[in-house]
C-alpha cells in the first residue's frame, strides 16, 4: 500500500494527497525507492507497535476510539491547528486474501470503487471532492485496502456520506468493469513490466514466500488479470466490504462529540456483514537459499538485493520485531550506518547501501539489504563484502553506543510523526488493519527504549539465516545497457499499489 510513489488511477480525477501522505503511503512497493523515500518509509515503520506487554504509558498520538453497534471501529486523532481533516476508511482485506487464480482482484476493486452508485455517477466521486477543495485516493497492499479524502473540516459530512454510500451501494456492470480492467493491465505494464527492478522484486518475493500469498503480486499476475470479471469483483466486494471489517480513522479539526453523530448517521446504519476469517497458508520450513539473476537492457547500473524472512508483530518470534527495527537502523539507515561506513566510505566499493524492514503485517514480514556497486566493482565482490558485514554482526554483535544512537533516532522519528496531520491516522489505521491495537501503537516509545544489546544480537542471529533468504542480481546485458539507463533496485516495502 505502498511504499509504493505510485501512480494515480488513470480513470480518476488526478488529485493528489498532501505531501506527507504521498511520501509515506505511495512509495511504490513494486518499484524503486529513492533515498528520501526510504527515509520517510522508515519513519512510518518505526512509529509502529510491538506485542510485548506495556512497560509504561508514553503516548504517541493520544487517539480516541469507539465502536459502532455494527462493529465498525472509529478512531479520532484531534489536531486543531488548521480547519482541515483527513478522513480514511481501512478495510481489513488485501491481495493476500484473494482466492487462488484471481490475483489482482483486491486492487481491481479499489479502482472500481470509484465507478459510482445510485447517487454518484461513475467518475464523479473524486470530482466532487475536488470541487469542494479536497483531494482523495486509495491504496491496496497485501493486508489492507484504504480510501481517504483530505478536505476542509466543514466538508467532512459530505465525504463521509459518499464513502459510506459506496461501502454498500456500489454498482458494477460490464460497461464500466471491462474498460477499467484495461486500465489496471496498462498500470501493470507501466509499473512492473517496464521496470526491471520491479520485475526482479516480483520474482524475488515469489521465491522468498514459497507457499504464503505474500509472494503474490499485489497488482496481479497478467494472465489472471486478463480474466477478471464483473462477478469476481462483486463477489470480493460482497464478502469483504462491510462495516465490521472496516476502520474509520479521522484526523484533524474535530472532536469526538462532533464525529460520533456523523459516524452513526452514515456508517452506523449499514448492516454488519458475515464474520470473516483470513485463511492464510502457513509458510513451510525452508531449507536452502535461493538466487534470482536478471539481465535487462534498461538497467544501466547493476545492483544487489537480498530478502530474509523475518518475524512481524503477528508471527512467531514477534518479540524480535522491535530489536530488528533497531538493527535495521544500526546497519543500514543513513550515512552513519555500518554498511554505509564500510562499503561506501572505507572500502569505496558501493555507491549506495541500506536496509529495509516493516514488521507491521498479518503474517511473516521480510528484512531486506541492498547495495549498488561502484562502476569498477563486480557484483560478486560486493556481495562478499555485504556478507562479511552480516557475518560480523552475527559473530560480534552491535555495541552499546550503536544501540543508544539508533534508539534515539527512532524515538526522534516518533516526535516528528506527531507533528503531521495525517501521520497518526495512517499509522493507527495500518496497525489496526493488521490486527494490532491502539495501546500497542501508543506504547511504542517504551518498547524501543527497553530494547537491549543482547536482544538485538539474538534477533540478528535468527533473521540472518541464509536458508530463509533470496538474493537478487539485477544486471545490464552483456553487450551493455541502453543509453541513459540507471540502477533499478528491486526494493519492496509492501506499502501498496494505487
Amino acid at each position: 500500500m505502498s511504499k509504493d510513489a505510485g501512480v494515480a488511477k488513470a480513470s480518476k480525477q488526478p488529485t493528489m494527497p498532501d505531501l506527507e501522505w504521498d511520501d509515506v503511503m505511495r512509495i511504490p512497493g513494486l518499484s524503486v525507492l529513492s533515498m528520501r523515500d526510504r527515509a520517510v518509509a522508515a519513519l512510518v515503520a518505526t512509529v509502529m507497535l510491538s506485542l510485548i506487554p506495556n512497560l509504561s504509558h508514553a503516548a504517541v498520538f493520544s487517539p480516541q476510539t469507539a465502536t459502532l453497534d455494527n462493529g465498525m471501529q472509529v478512531v479520532l486523532v484531534e489536531n486543531h491547528r488548521a480547519p482541515v481533516v483527513s478522513h480514511m476508511v481501512w478495510y481489513k482485506v488485501g491481495s493476500a486474501d484473494e482466492t487462488q487464480g484471481v490475483s489482482g482482484i483486491a486492487h481491481f476493486l479499489e479502482h472500481l470503487m470509484f465507478k459510482g452508485t445510485n447517487d454518484i455517477a461513475p467518475g464523479d466521486f473524486s470530482k466532487i471532492v475536488a470541487r469542494n477543495g479536497g483531494n482523495d485516493n486509495a491504496f491496496t497492499t497485501w493486508d489492507y485496502t484504504g480510501y481517504f479524502q483530505n478536505i476542509a473540516a466543514d466538508r467532512l459530512d459530505l465525504v463521509m456520506k459518499m464513502e459510506a454510500d459506496r461501502m454498500t451501494n456500489l454498482e458494477l456492470s460490464d460497461d464500466v468493469v471491462l474498460p477499467e480492467r484495461d486500465v489496471i493491465i496498462e498500470e501493470r505494464r507501466s509499473r512492473i513490466d517496464n521496470n526491471p527492478g520491479a520485475l526482479l522484486g516480483e520474482q524475488m518475493r515469489a521465491s522468498l514466500y514459497m507457499a504464503h500469498p505474500y509472494g503474490r503480486s499485489i497488482i496481479g499476475w497478467l494472465n489472471e488479470m486478463e480474466q477478471l470479471s464483473t462477478e469476481d469483483a462483486l463477489d470480493f466486494y460482497r464478502k469483504w466490504y462491510a462495516p465490521n471489517n472496516a476502520i474509520l480513522v479521522v484526523a484533524g479539526d474535530i472532536t469526538m462529540d462532533e464525529l460520533m453523530p456523523l459516524a452513526e448517521k452514515y456508517y452506523g446504519v449499514i448492516p454488519r456483514g458475515d464474520v470473516l476469517t483470513r485463511n492464510r497458508v502457513k509458510e513451510p520450513v525452508q531449507h536452502a537459499p535461493r538466487k534470482v539473476t536478471m539481465h535487462d537492457p534498461r538497467v544501466g547500473q547493476a545492483s544487489l538485493s537480498r530478502y530474509y524472512l523475518a518475524p512481524s508483530y503477528h508471527s512467531e518470534n514477534a518479540a524480535d520485531a522491535a530489536p530488528l527495527e533497531v538493527l535495521s537502523e544500526i546497519i543500514g539507515s543513513g550515512t552513519t550506518s555500518r554498511l554505509f561506513k564500510s562499503l561506501v566510505v572505507d572500502q569505496s566499493i558501493a555507491s549506495s547501501v541500506g536496509t529495509f524492514y516493516d514488521p507491521v503485517a498479518v503474517d511473516l514480514a521480510s528484512f531486506g539489504v541492498y547495495a549498488v556497486p561502484r562502476d569498477d566493482v563486480e557484483l560478486a565482490d560486493l556481495e562478499k563484502a555485504v556478507d562479511a558485514q552480516i557475518d560480523d554482526i552475527v559473530t560480534n554483535g552491535v555495541t552499546e553506543d550503536e544501540l543508544a544512537r539508533a534508539k534515539q533516532k527512532l524515538l526522534d522519528s516518533a516526535v516528528f510523526a506527531r507533528d503531521s496531520l495525517s501521520a497518526g491516522a495512517r499509522v493507527l489505521g495500518k496497525a489496526l488493519a493488521v490486527g494490532l491495537t491502539v495501546e500497542q501503537v501508543e506504547s511504542w516509545p517504551d518498547r524501543v527504549t527497553a530494547v537491549t544489546v543482547d536482544q538485538v544480537n539474538e534477533a540478528a542471529k535468527r533473521v540472518f539465516n541464509d536458508k530463509q533468504s533470496v538474493t537478487g542480481w539485477l544486471m545490464p546485458p552483456k553487450d551493455g545497457p541502453v543509453s541513459g539507463s540507471g540502477p533499478a533496485l528491486p526494493i519492496d516495502t509492501g506499502a501498496g499499489v494505487h
